[in-house]
């Protein structure tokens, strides 16, 4: 009893010394940036063992439009089209569609040039410092453990449905004395997360090939729906009872910033880089090519479900299923409703499958606690942020209704896409392209203050000069920036082309789209950004600081890395 007091005290007052260091350790860690050399073999082998490079590009393909499909068409679709696009909401996931396409160029590129597990974590963290990964990193997991957690809930909605149940909540347990919102538990979702958490534990190329057969079932079923819907529905329900587009221009643009959500499994796929072959070739096909199949299924999937049924009339829940219900086709309904199950559940099992590589490299780099980064030997899975995300998922998915979610999901995806963007400018022009920082900083200044002008001028609706000045200015600053500002052309094996256009305009459209969503969405994300800061503050900076000064006192062990030639140095800030 006297030893665990004792090491409870030497452990208090180590963490006070350590806090009493924190700005002076602030100023060396923010800032600190790694090669891509050092991301792929000295932070890789602090997980113990290698993943399994097992996945080829049809498997990416299929975990990105499994990923993506699911979630998309059978989540958001239906309140939308309802409450905010009407019949044009096909509209709202082309625009979607296009900035998600511009966003997914930029993290081919990236994951060229870094394959390993880290995303966005290790994109921004090698070209902006360890602040920016962290900050990336905490708000894409939020993302995914908030979206899963959602859709699981959506899962017991078309359950229902398969089984001919109109009510969505009748499988939900109601908890008098809760919150609105938080007081229906749904145990069927519980359920399913954790399924989904032990398969992916098992292997990853296993549970690739449950996803590929899910997502080849899953197009022929979109297939069904589509071609029944044409056939069935009228043309006329497009345009009445109040036009295409009954909430205007502004409806289908806050609709887009709300389906943009759909388009997050993408970057599910960019996570599997440490577990794919010819990762030059098979990412590439499997990033952009996820999302080019997705968007045209999302926009005849849109269309379908507004030809059967008047957008006013569009069911809340189970919206597909609903809407086959109307047109008196109950034994479609059903059908329905167990296809969208399975949809669920391939995009779930992507999903999944990309949170917990977030978490293991932000765990090798000792932001969050070391055994979460740890892969296990014989699975080659990183089973413990596995485990940990599969129930912190399940938690939230128990009582958490996906209104609550969904725009704080859609805003932390906007941002960390954002982020994105502006790395791989700076990344191409300055840390590549040798050129002086000061006008390619000048230059994403300049694109995201355009952006925040013309998105004021859209919300004050007065004044609308705004939007022909901003936009005309933002064209203008990106063609003297290409000019100007020399580049080294293809600096990977594959490279964006075209640039700086498609990265500027994916800036220019994150940041519009960001301005879209509601006052509420905003307020809670500030409240994520300052705990998940103060988290930085109180126990990340200190971790790696720590981690970093350990190493450099044994060179030995740090350098058995499999590039002999990488030379380990004390970072640069």
């Amino acid at each position: 009893m006297a030893t665990i007091q004792s090491n409870s005290k030497a452990f208090f007052f180590n963490y006070l010394q350590s806090l009493s260091q924190t700005p002076h350790r602030l100023r060396k860690r923010m800032l600190a940036t790694w090669t891509p050399d050092q991301e792929l073999n000295r932070i890789r082998l602090r997980s113990g063992a290698d993943m399994k490079r097992k996945l080829r590009w049809y498997d990416l393909v299929a975990l990105g439009v499994g990923g993506m499909l699911g979630v998309g068409v059978f989540v958001t679709t239906g309140p939308v089209a309802r409450y905010h696009s009407g019949p044009s909401v096909f509209i709202s996931y082309i625009i979607a569609g296009i900035s998600a396409l511009l966003s997914s160029l930029c993290y081919t590129e990236f994951s060229v040039q870094i394959p390993v597990a880290g995303g966005a974590f290790s994109y921004l963290r090698v070209t902006f410092g360890e602040f920016a990964g962290y900050f990336a990193g905490a708000n894409i997991l939020m993302e995914y453990v908030l979206s899963n957690a959602a859709v699981a809930r959506s899962f017991t909605e078309y359950l229902c449905s398969a089984f001919g149940i109109s009510n969505p909540n009748s499988w939900r347990v109601e908890v008098h004395g809760l919150l609105e919102g938080y007081n229906k538990l749904d145990f069927s979702a519980v359920v399913l997360v954790l399924i989904l958490t032990l398969c992916l534990s098992h292997s990853t190329k296993e549970s690739s090939v449950l996803n590929l057969i899910m997502t080849i079932f899953h197009v022929f079923f979109f297939g069904f729906i589509i071609i029944m819907s044409f056939c069935n529905g009228s043309v006329d329900n497009l345009v009445k009872p109040r036009g295409l587009t009954p909430n205007g221009i502004r409806g289908v643009l806050d609709g887009a910033a709300i389906v943009y959500f759909s388009y997050i499994g993408y970057d599910s796929v960019s996570t599997l880089a440490e577990e794919i072959q010819n990762p030059p070739v098979t990412l590439p096909v499997g990033i952009i090519g996820s999302v080019l199949i997705v968007s045209g299924l999302y926009c005849l999937m849109a269309l379908a479900l507004c030809m059967m049924v008047p957008y006013n009339q569009i069911a809340e829940k189970a919206s597909y299923s609903m809407a086959f219900r109307s047109i008196g086709w109950k034994w479609a309904g059903n059908v329905v409703g167990a296809g969208a199950s399975l949809g669920i559940v391939a995009s779930l099992l992507v999903a999944m499958l990309g949170q917990a590589r977030y978490l293991c490299v932000i765990g090798r780099a000792r932001l969050v606690p070391s055994w979460l980064s740890k892969v296990h030997p014989s699975t080659g899975t990183p089973l413990n942020a596995t485990l940990f995300l599969g129930i912190c998922t399940a938690s939230i998915a128990l009582f958490t209704d996906l209104d609550i979610v969904i725009e704080m999901i859609s805003i932390g995806t906007l941002l960390v896409f954002y982020l994105v963007a502006n790395a791989l400018i700076y990344r191409k022009y300055v840390i590549t392209g040798k050129n002086s920082p000061f006008l390619t900083l000048s230059f994403l200044f300049l694109i995201t203050s355009c952006a925040i002008g013309f998105s004021i001028s859209w919300k004050l609706e007065q004044q609308w000069w705004g939007l022909p000045l901003f936009g005309g200015i933002t064209i203008v600053v990106i063609t003297f920036f290409q000019y100007t500002v020399p580049s080294l052309g293809q600096a990977s094996e594959w490279s964006v082309p075209f640039m700086p256009w498609p990265a500027a305009i994916s800036i220019f459209l994150n940041v519009f789209l960001m301005a879209t969503l509601k006052m509420l969405s905003f307020q809670r994300f500030a409240i994520w950004s300052c705990l998940i800061t103060l988290f930085y503050v109180l126990y990340g900076v200190h971790s790696t600081f720590e981690a970093e000064e350990m190493e450099m006192e044994m060179p030995v062990a740090v350098n058995e890395v499999p590039n002999p030639s990488i030379q380990l140095t004390k970072l640069e800030v």
